[in-house]
């Protein structure tokens, strides 16, 4: 870096190595933790050496939990996340740009009103509108099924309104272009607008993507049944578990790590899009 001393670069290396540690250094002493046996945790036996239990920790939490203590093996419910924060994902995406397209290209009455509309709908978050939107649930028998985990929470206003501004940055005279070229509504859609979107797609897929995974109060609403939980509800459960069972807590650690893996895997996959999406700024 140009005007920047050896001893100012040395200081700088030296305090993003210690913001990595004090971040890193929870989830090393978890994994640590998932690979010794599970009294070594309350024994305070733990260390910060890998103990030699890791393949028969993660296969036990992976495969078949612990019977004795109540706990439902990991893989199901790791499926279970997956499948909900993809459908969120993909379906946030499609309902947003195409109504961010509609408000955008199409002159119709109340059109402006529409957008404004959908924008205040950012101040309903889903805990304020929850017990209503439980009863409709209820009542369309979508308890326990992904359609139930996933429906309610598909509509995003945020999105909508990230799309619009993008759409706002592309110049009249490639809209103009289309239509003298005979292209459709449809035509200009698919083939103008989604090639130009596809790093804020990528940005926006990432961040709805952790957003799904994430989320705990709707499914623990929603599902009474095992085989609909999702890992993040599941880690819960096993907490409760493991605190009133034999010590299980190596297998909680190991399910915690288990369920980090697919969001760094997403992001690391498309950080190149992502950050792209993020900075791009023009068209």
């Amino acid at each position: 870096m140009v005007g920047t001393s050896r001893l100012q670069l040395i200081l700088a290396h030296l305090a993003l190595i210690a913001g990595v540690a004090i971040m890193v250094l929870p989830v090393y002493v978890a994994f640590v933790a998932s690979t010794h046996p599970g009294a070594d945790f309350l024994a305070g036996r733990v260390g910060l050496v890998p103990g030699p239990d890791l393949v028969a920790n993660y296969r036990l939490a992976l495969g078949t939990g612990s019977s004795t203590a109540g706990i439902p093996p990991v893989a199901p419910m790791l499926w279970n996340s997956f499948v909900v924060a993809l459908l969120i994902a993909a379906g946030k995406i499609a309902i947003s740009i195409l109504s961010a397209f509609a408000v955008c290209y199409f002159r119709f009455p109340l059109r402006v009103a529409a957008f404004w509309l959908i924008f205040i709908t950012l101040m309903l978050p889903v805990e304020v509108r929850i017990l209503p939107t439980f009863q409709v649930v209820a009542r369309l028998d979508l308890l326990n099924s992904y359609a139930g985990l996933t429906v309610p929470l598909i509509a995003s206003a945020t999105a909508t309104f990230l799309f619009r501004q993008v759409f706002m940055t592309i110049p009249d005279e490639l809209t103009e272009a289309a239509l003298v070229d005979g292209a459709g509504p449809l035509h200009f859609f698919w083939f103008i607008l989604l090639p130009l979107s596809r790093t804020n797609i990528a940005a926006l897929f990432v961040i709805l993507f952790l957003y799904g995974w994430n989320q705990y109060l709707w499914p623990l609403l929603v599902t009474t049944d095992a085989s609909y939980y999702t890992v993040v509800m599941g880690i819960r459960r096993l907490v409760g578990a493991a605190a009133e069972a034999d010590p299980v807590w190596h297998l909680v650690m190991a399910t915690a790590i288990l369920a980090m893996l697919p969001p760094v895997l997403v992001i690391a996959l498309m950080q190149r899009l992502f950050v792209r999406g993020l900075t791009e700024t023009e068209k």
